[in-house]
């Protein structure tokens, strides 16, 4: 089991890695319980966490030297992160992409064929990167990619809005996204994803009005949740918000 969050384990013949560069406001379980005899057990859920908030850490002070900056992306399955990196790549210049998925290496073989560096991280049945897995596959692709280095780096983590949002990957920011097909409610649902999130990207406008979106719901649920995130409604289809998008990126 994932001593993190109680998924399956991890498949030990694909590496792992994690990032996340913002200040955690939120509660990680690091307490401590006590045996009767008087020992003390740490939960394995917060030396995992422990673990890789150091690696994190190591992680965040090496893409600094790097003058790397690197996003981490969280969504549910299906949010459109893929298509956002295609249409992001192309156009921010030496910018590469580090893959996160159960299995295949589609997302990466789609974000190649962009022009830009990727690699993949296939995970087994682990459900988030991890820092260490971010960090190593971080190294390899830098080690690849030829002269001038890449100065964006960005992190398509496994499609899921409850493990990722733990771990630190040692990134400098943190986007999470939203389709208008998942409901207004998702924010209420899902605090802890939107709360942690620099900015978020409810996309797929396109098909807003098609499933009924209502986005001033929405906004009202994310300020609930995420007051202190930024919010660009955006399709890749069509083009909206695209543009904020990239000024946000470069801001």
């Amino acid at each position: 089991m994932c001593e993190s969050c109680g998924c399956s384990s991890h498949d030990p013949s694909v590496p792992h890695f994690h990032s996340h560069a913002h200040p955690h406001d939120h509660d990680h379980p690091h307490d401590r319980h006590h045996h009767p005899d008087g020992g003390t057990e740490i939960p394995l859920a917060a030396s995992a966490l422990a673990l890789n908030q150091r690696r994190a850490d190591e992680n965040r002070g090496w893409f600094r030297a790097k003058a790397l900056r690197v996003l981490n992306l969280l969504s549910s399955p299906g949010s459109g992160k893929t298509a956002l990196l295609e249409w992001t790549l192309p156009r921010l210049p030496r910018s590469a992409a580090i893959v996160g998925d159960l299995q295949t290496d589609n997302d990466a073989r789609r974000l190649q064929a962009t022009g830009a560096p990727a690699v993949q991280i296939n995970t087994g049945n682990g459900c988030h990167l991890t820092a260490d897995a971010v960090g190593r596959a971080a190294q390899t692709l830098l080690g690849t990619c030829p002269p001038p280095p890449p100065q964006w780096l960005f992190v398509e983590n496994v499609g899921n809005l409850v493990c990722p949002v733990s771990f630190d990957l040692g990134e400098e920011r943190r986007v999470t996204l939203l389709s208008v097909t998942e409901g207004e409610d998702k924010p209420l649902k899902y605090p802890m994803a939107f709360h942690t999130a620099d900015l978020v990207l409810v996309t797929k406008m396109d098909l807003a009005s098609a499933v009924g979106f209502d986005e001033s719901a929405l906004r009202a649920n994310l300020a609930r949740v995420a007051p202190a995130s930024a919010v660009i409604p955006v399709s890749v289809r069509t083009g909206l918000g695209l543009d904020d998008w990239l000024s946000w990126l470069q801001s």
